[in-house]
């Protein structure tokens, strides 16, 4: 049986079939989501996570269409099933991580210093995020490039640059909202035509050599930019304020929340390069991993069956530093769950490129960056190459292993509003329910209670009439138009 065969059988059983059961670990992260979904939503559910785990639920199975090949060598079909392509499958997307790795590598050049600097928003704030996910994104990634840009300007004197990948979750896949930058130690001199490199000030405390900017000022910075946006998001009506902020739109309250906000320390940790030898290379690899698919990946998950996942999580409060990790057990559902709240709506991009590096400086940049590095004989004629960790494995026989394979069929991938029809054969049975549901509480406002189940059979009685005796159907006379008589002298019937 071909890899996808299995699952979309899970989809089409019938429902007394389709209880999770006992599993044989280890699952897979994407066959936990397939297989527990039913379990994890319900109609109080966001419409966008229902609809991402339903296509999970559909990715790369024969509903999907796809390609069949045969082997020259032992004449059994192999099938190739399209993917959903969803940003947060966990299977789909190598392509895009490809894209992200091949243009951050291009823009680093060799010799040069980069530190990863990491900008975190309070707990409240990380909570409050979830029902305001585009605006603290802004908030976040936006206070976190000004405070960093600013300091360097003012400390260091040069033209900074950036890449930035939002992360939403923290080991445990709680809500815990922060922004990886990437960020060169040196660059083009903002008072001059001169390379300048990120120096130590003479009372700085660092034995490694390396230094970016003051960790405090940094943090400070980014603590009175990150609350001024919070203040005219407000102001600017743009915040949800619900459920346990609900208190919040008292002025009152929120003046207290403000005060304890600022008497916080916020974080910003600035990472410098491991060793002197080591390269920018590895960071992008890592911000590339959790591009997209979520925020966990096969090899922390320890085991998994139909009732609980065990996965591996660092635990403790050192900053920046390893720390133990230890198996975490939950429920299939509240694992689900956990991996839900990090689904982001479509409009918000989680990498953005800042100062030299956006889109429309990044050629001027980079080539005034080479210009002044060869004029201080450094070489630049080569750049370090990143290694996406993408796996593009040959397509073998699944019978033979045999790389000799034909294209002997193909069926188009089928469009999202077919594919997840609530009548449709290929839509997820627990996606259906909840759209009918859905359907029958909207007619049930509108028109009052039992109307859907009434309309649904009144349509079905009359397809059964019009199929068992057709009838012909009757152009009524419009007011200005005269009846017009066929040869029968009848009235002409017509259908549109």
């Amino acid at each position: 049986m071909v890899a996808g065969e299995t699952t979309a059988d899970v989809s089409a059983a019938p429902r007394e079939q389709r209880n999770l059961g006992d599993q044989q670990p280890k699952l897979s992260l994407a066959e936990i989501l397939r297989l527990g979904a039913a379990g994890a939503v319900d109609d109080s559910t966001c419409p966008q996570v229902q609809s991402v785990l339903a296509k999970i639920s559909l990715c790369r199975t024969h509903v999907m269409g796809g390609r069949k090949f045969q082997c020259r060598d032992c004449d059994e079909v192999t099938s190739l099933y399209n993917s959903c392509g969803d940003r947060h499958c966990p299977t789909c997307s190598g392509g895009k991580r490809v894209d992200f790795n091949d243009k951050a590598s291009n823009l680093i050049l060799p010799g040069v210093t980069y530190y990863q600097v990491v900008f975190t928003l309070p707990s409240e704030l990380s909570e409050l995020a979830l029902a305001n996910r585009e605006e603290m994104a802004d908030l976040l990634v936006g206070s976190a490039w000004k405070s960093l840009s600013t300091q360097i300007k003012a400390e260091q004197d040069y033209d900074p640059a950036a890449i930035s990948v939002l992360h939403t979750w923290n080991q445990k896949l709680e809500a815990h909202w922060h922004v990886h930058l990437l960020v060169p130690g040196e660059g083009p001199s903002l008072s001059g035509s001169t390379w300048k490199q990120a120096t130590a000030p003479p009372d700085a405390k660092n034995s490694d050599g390396f230094h970016l900017v003051r960790a405090a000022a940094l943090r400070e910075t980014y603590r009175t930019k990150a609350i001024a946006k919070l203040r005219r998001l407000r102001r600017a009506g743009k915040l949800k304020l619900g459920g346990k902020f609900e208190h919040l739109q008292e002025n009152e309250h929120w003046d207290a929340f403000i005060e304890k906000l600022e008497s916080k320390n916020w974080v910003a940790f600035i990472q410098p390069p491991p060793a002197a030898t080591s390269s920018a290379t590895q960071v992008v690899n890592y911000l590339t991993r959790y591009l997209t698919g979520g925020p966990i990946s096969n090899h922390r998950i320890t085991s998994a069956n139909g009732r609980e996942v065990t996965f591996l999580a660092r635990e403790g409060t050192r900053t920046g530093g390893e720390r133990q990790q230890v198996p975490i057990t939950l429920k299939t559902s509240d694992f689900i769950r956990r991996w839900c709240l990090h689904i982001q709506p479509d409009q918000l991009t989680k990498t953005r490129y800042f100062g030299g590096w956006s889109n429309n400086r990044h050629a001027t940049y980079s080539a005034r960056c080479q210009e002044l590095l060869e004029s201080l004989g450094r070489d630049v004629s080569t750049v370090d190459e990143a290694t996406c960790e993408e796996e593009h494995p040959d397509l073998l026989c699944e019978h033979c292993g045999s790389d000799r394979l034909e294209l002997v069929a193909q069926t188009a991938k089928p469009s999202w509003k077919e594919l997840m029809w609530r009548e449709s054969d290929s839509c997820p049975w627990w996606y259906a329910d909840l759209q009918r549901e859905s359907h029958r509480k909207f007619w049930a406002e509108s028109y009052g209670e039992g109307f859907y189940d009434w309309y649904r059979e009144t349509q079905v009685e009359s397809a059964k009439g019009i199929l068992a005796e057709p009838t012909r159907r009757i152009q009524l006379p419009l007011p200005g138009f005269s009846p017009v008589r066929d040869h029968h002298e009848s009235y002409l019937i017509d259908s549109f």
